[in-house]
């Protein structure tokens, strides 16, 4: 199954969880609340099934779950082959070409999700660079350049979940947008003496606001540790082929 379909299929999963989640307990709730509203307790505006009653909010919490969605699976990608930073490929190996071309033969017989390491990656890029070359200096250019690639790559592959945070203020201010409209179309009653319907109106305007914002939060938290990991996985590909790679060859070189 491709990201793309594993994409749609989680937000078609993210939209019929949070509209169950609505039929289920938020409707029922928000008709209990109004109906203790309209007896007089008004301390039920600020209830949560209030806030999260209206349309923007259930498109802002599916929008949401899709996000986490998005984050955890790079996530998952990212801390499932960590492991290979603890391998030494180079065990008992001379750093001589035909050495080295039996490591790139191993790194070419693995099988599974290893294969699309970042690590394995660069290795293989590399050590390929060098037996054409067999400059070092070549080769430390290389990994630099593939670093580079796969600091851009994970931008890139970013762009969607930085989409949704700015979409779903949008969606918010929507519906803040939604709601004052309502409460304008109201303002010969509420100039008549019934406020009712302008502050109910004003309530959608807030509280879509009060989600959206709210979400969004809790989204920009979480992608700044999906980059922070991103970066570590960066810095760990670079660490692991300067102390791996590049310091072993210039020592081999030295002792010939």
């Amino acid at each position: 199954m491709t990201k793309s379909i594993q994409g749609i299929f989680a937000l078609t999963l993210s939209a019929i969880f949070v509209h169950g989640f609505y039929v289920i307990l938020v409707e029922p709730n928000v008709a209990l609340a109004q109906a203790l509203i309209s007896q007089g307790e008004g301390d039920q505006q600020r209830s949560i099934w209030i806030i999260l009653k209206d349309f923007e909010q259930e498109a802002c919490l599916i929008l949401m779950f899709w996000a986490i969605y998005l984050i955890a699976e790079k996530f998952i990608h990212i801390t499932k082959t960590n492991y290979l930073f603890e391998v030494d490929f180079f065990k008992n190996c001379d750093m001589s070409s035909s050495a080295i071309s039996a490591v790139v033969d191993d790194l070419e017989k693995l099988q599974g999700t290893v294969t699309s390491a970042p690590l394995l990656r660069v290795l293989k890029v590399s050590l390929r660079r060098f037996l054409l070359s067999q400059d070092i200096h070549a080769t430390a250019e290389v990994i630099e350049a593939e670093c580079v690639a796969l600091a851009n790559r994970n931008e890139a592959e970013n762009s969607m979940i930085r989409y949704l945070i700015w979409a779903i203020p949008s969606i918010g201010f929507i519906g803040t947008v939604r709601g004052i409209g309502q409460a304008l179309a109201q303002a010969d009653k509420a100039l008549a003496g019934d406020i009712s319907g302008m502050t109910n109106s004003l309530g959608v305007a807030f509280n879509s606001t009060l989600v959206a914002l709210f979400v969004s939060m809790i989204l920009m938290f979480l992608l700044y540790q999906l980059q922070r990991a991103q970066d570590s996985l960066t810095v760990s590909v670079n660490d692991y082929c300067q102390n791996k790679v590049l310091d072993r060859l210039s020592r081999s070189r030295l002792t010939q």
